[in-house]
């Protein structure tokens, strides 16, 4: 996977105030339906995957995975970020494509 495409890609989201970031304003978000794509950090505690996968399994939002939440903060050039959620179309199908890469 190529990182600097889809950090980049997050960051221009987060620019344009696509992102959320943080468990509960993630989840809150996945509840609204507004979440179209989270990234959650591979290194994130087991409690916390498990309630945001959890979560997004049951209301059918997609996850994709970032190596390190000190990535996840870069990308949004913030400090380590656990999980994000992108509440944009648009960005959330693109990252998804370069998540799959």
């Amino acid at each position: 996977m190529k990182s600097e495409k889809w950090m980049s890609l997050l960051g221009l989201a987060n620019r344009a105030r696509k992102v959320v970031s943080g468990e509960e304003l993630v989840i809150k978000e996945v509840r609204r339906g507004t979440a179209k794509l989270v990234v959650l950090a591979k290194d994130a505690s087991k409690n916390t995957s498990k309630k945001v996968l959890d979560k997004c399994r049951y209301y059918d939002v997609p996850v994709v995975f970032s190596e390190t939440r000190e990535l996840l903060g870069q990308a949004i050039g913030k400090d380590a970020r656990v999980v994000v959620a992108v509440v944009e179309a648009g960005f959330a199908k693109k990252l998804a494509t370069l998540f799959d890469e």
